[in-house]
């Protein structure tokens, strides 16, 4: 056995979600984790993929459940209404439970039914392990050549356009430090004015124009969170795509049951 394969992880899986969404509720479901996906909740899909990684080996799950997705959690935890809410609420749910010296968290979120557990396995090893926050991104050609015609937001740096991964790494012990400023900082996201006075001018611009480098963002995040923090570049695109809409969802079923995308 490798250093790698002995590393066990903790995982918060975040299956909550906004009690109005509408997509959850035209497919006659509370939140959205649970819209079935070739007739089984998207959740479960993403549960059995870090039990397959042979990395995880706990995991709290934020919001509601089917007796499915019961089976394959340790701890449930209620949905608080907010991703850090809920993120915070999982992280306090296995502390509770009792974590282990050093061990760092897998946090996703349980909306991407195409991750497996070869992609978790993957990511898991292939994260910095002297890193609090450890972020993967997907180059926006990896996503477009395994799901052609997939609808991504992407970040236009100076290596490329990247789009946000769904899960990330972080180290528990640090998170009350990070966690207060991640929140105003998510808070500025859609007010571009704030969102520069926090990042600063020169950042700000730099992003705007597809000029600041991966290095740069790592090294201005970690500024702004007091940790160190680092992005990994995965060649998953399943890491970076989730289910939000009904072409979204025909996707992934498609892509499930093997068939060719039908967008």
């Amino acid at each position: 056995m490798t250093s790698q394969e002995s590393v066990r992880y903790s995982a918060v899986v975040l299956g909550g979600g906004d009690p109005g969404d509408e997509f959850a509720a035209a497919h006659g479901v509370p939140v959205k984790p649970l819209i079935p996906v070739n007739g089984e909740p998207m959740a479960l899909y993403v549960l059995r993929a870090l039990h397959g990684s042979g990395r995880v080996a706990r995991i709290a799950y934020v919001g509601p459940t089917t007796p499915e997705i019961e089976a394959l959690i340790d701890l449930r935890v209620t949905d608080n209404g907010s991703l850090l809410g809920n993120l915070e609420a999982g992280v306090e749910a296995l502390e509770a439970g009792g974590v282990r010296k050093g061990e760092r968290v897998l946090v996703v979120t349980a909306d991407i039914p195409m991750l497996t557990a070869g992609e978790v396995q993957d990511v898991l090893d292939s994260a910095s392990t002297d890193a609090a926050l450890v972020y993967p991104v997907v180059r926006r050609e990896v996503c477009e050549a395994a799901y052609p015609g997939v609808r991504r937001t992407y970040a236009r740096l100076r290596g490329g356009s990247f789009t946000g991964g769904n899960l990330f790494i972080l180290d528990p012990a640090l998170i009350s430090q990070f966690l207060p400023r991640l929140r105003e900082v998510l808070a500025a996201r859609k007010a571009p004015l704030k969102l520069a006075g926090l990042i600063g001018p020169g950042i700000f611009i730099k992003l705007l124009t597809g000029r600041l480098t991966v290095e740069a963002l790592e090294a201005k995040v970690s500024s702004l969170l007091g940790v160190q923090a680092r992005a990994l570049i995965t060649p998953h695109a399943a890491v970076g795509t989730d289910v939000d809409q009904d072409e979204d969802l025909a996707l992934a079923e498609a892509y499930l049951r093997g068939k060719k995308n039908p967008l």
